[in-house]
Parts: C-alpha cells; structure tokens; sequence
C-alpha cells in the first residue's frame, strides 16, 4: 500500500499563508472569466440556440470539407457551421432555425439527405425548435440555482451559516472558472456541458465537506490553538485523501477523453478541469474562508450553536 501512496501520512504544509495569494489570484481570474463571458460568449450548442445537427461521415476515404461547406452554404438557409471531429472522416453541420417551424426544419434535412447521402453516412439528425431551446435554457439556470441554494441550506443545518458561505463561495468560484473554460475552449455548450457543471458542484461540495467536517471535529479538541494552524491541520489530516480521489478520477476522465469519442468529450473535458478546480477551491478558498467570515477557536462551535467548544478529554 505504502507504493501507492501519492501524499505521505502527517504532513504540515502551511496552506493558510498562501491566502494572500490565492484570493486575489482567484478573484482575477474570476473576472476574466465574466469578461470573457460577456465579450466571447459561450459556443452555444443546439439544445440552447435551436436549429438542425446533422453528423456525418464520409464512407470511403477522408470527407472534403470545402467542398461540402460550399455545398451546403448554397442551401440559402443562413450561416452553416461545418465542423470536422475525428480523423475518420465525421463531420456535423448546424443549420440555423428556419421560417415555417418543423415543416421548414425538415425541409433542410431532405436537402442536406439529396445532396450527400450518396458519398456521408447520415449518423445523426438533431431538431430542436425555438420554444424548446428556450425551456432548456431556462430549465438549466434554475437547476444550478436550485443546486446553489441546496448547498447552502444543507450546510447551513449540518454545520454552521459561515461554513455554508464558504462552501457557496467556493462552489461559485469552480462555476464561473467552468464557464470560463467553456469561453475559452469554444468547446459546445449543450445540456451535456449544463450536466458536467452539476457534476463539478457536487465533486467540489464533498471535497469541502470532508474538510469543514474534520475542522468541526478539530474545533472541538482543541481551544487554544490558533485558528490558522487548526485550518492547516485539518488540511493536512484530510490532505491524501483528497488527492487519492482526484487522481482516480482524474485517471478515469482522461482514459473517457482518450477513448470515449467526441459525444462525451466535451464533458470530459470539463470535468478534468472541474476536478482540478474543485481540489483548488477546497483547500485554497473554502478553508480559508472561513478566517475572514468570523470562525474563531474558543468562540462559537459551529456544532453546540453557540456554547463554548469544549476542552479536550485528559
């Protein structure tokens, strides 16, 4: 077991003085990222935009982009993104939405149909119309606001509002450097990308909950200790943990961007950033939150609400 131990038992990095450090590294990044946002945008897939996919792929030899971006454009019906994936020949094309509703839809998918079915195999043809994009959108918002705001209320009845603050602090963090991420990359953002972010509040939210928990026990047996070193130490005690299970996961998403295909890659993706992000925060924002939101050691236990923390049995 000893050979498979990546961080070793006891150790004793000071994490605390890095804060002056990583808080303003984290709030410019943070910022970037909303500029980005807004002056980028994100790379909108069709479940939000609305419109028709269809993926192809060439059956002999390697597709010839050109000629079939030239082809499609002289459809007439609005800017067509042609995108190549793969070295096997895949290629997707993404129509706008078109006047008349399904009817004018179907209409561009029997075009495209008449003029490549004979050299592309038709893999996948995806419509969806403006109403539904619209619902998906807005269903997805209110999913991560309702994810928030579970977070919040959780940890306000496990812990105490200042270690549910943290957690919320931090979880934003790893939702707005996501997003950026998304921003920067141009990888398609669909419900599938809105299912990574869910997936990286719930990873991020556990890594932070083993680390509030093991503070809590720690703020019960020690009073004196000042509240910088028990934050260090409750780190440090959950330190190999923590990596353990990013590595495993880390190990298990790149082998699904590596082997998985382009249907899951952009959520793979995403959520090797998100693991790296989600470990970042945990240790770098949530933990040392909590010094600058009022958590002191022989004040208030986030456990006895409000009694003194006990002193530790002899």
């Amino acid at each position: 077991m000893r050979l498979l131990r990546i961080i070793p038992d006891n150790t004793q990095f000071s994490f605390m003085r890095f804060r002056r450090v990583s808080f303003p590294f984290s709030a410019l990044l943070s910022i970037v990222t909303i500029l980005l946002f807004f002056g980028l945008s994100l790379n909108y897939g069709i479940d939000f935009k609305g419109g028709t996919l269809i993926e192809l792929q060439a059956k002999s030899g390697k597709a010839d982009v050109g000629a079939l971006r030239h082809a499609a454009n002289a459809f007439n019906v609005g800017d067509v993104e042609v995108q190549e994936f793969g070295n096997t020949g895949g290629l997707s094309l993404r129509f706008p939405l078109q006047a008349g509703g399904e009817v004018g839809q179907q209409a561009v998918v029997q075009k495209a149909r008449d003029a490549f079915q004979s050299d592309y195999e038709f893999r996948r043809v995806e419509t969806v119309g403006p109403r539904v994009s619209g619902e998906l959108v807005q269903s997805g918002t209110v999913g991560i606001i309702l994810a928030v705001l579970g977070v919040l209320i959780y940890l306000w009845f496990r812990f105490e509002m200042e270690f549910a603050i943290g957690a919320v602090i931090a979880t934003l963090h790893d939702l707005v450097l996501t997003i950026g991420f998304f921003a920067i990359t141009r990888i398609e953002f669909n419900m599938t990308s809105m299912a990574a972010i869910l997936t990286i509040v719930g990873y991020s939210l556990n890594d932070t909950v083993v680390v509030f928990d093991r503070i809590r026990e720690l703020l019960r047996r020690y009073k004196s200790m000042p509240t910088e070193q028990l934050l260090d130490l409750s780190i440090n005690s959950t330190l190999s943990r923590t990596v353990m299970t990013s590595v495993t996961t880390l190990l298990s998403l790149i082998a699904l961007v590596i082997f998985g295909g382009e249907a899951i890659k952009g959520f793979a993706l995403a959520m090797l950033f998100g693991v790296v992000v989600g470990t970042y925060s945990s240790i770098f924002i949530a933990a040392p939150v909590l010094i600058y939101l009022g958590v002191r050691v022989g004040s208030e236990s986030p456990e006895f609400g409000g009694g003194k923390v006990p002193q530790p049995a002899e």
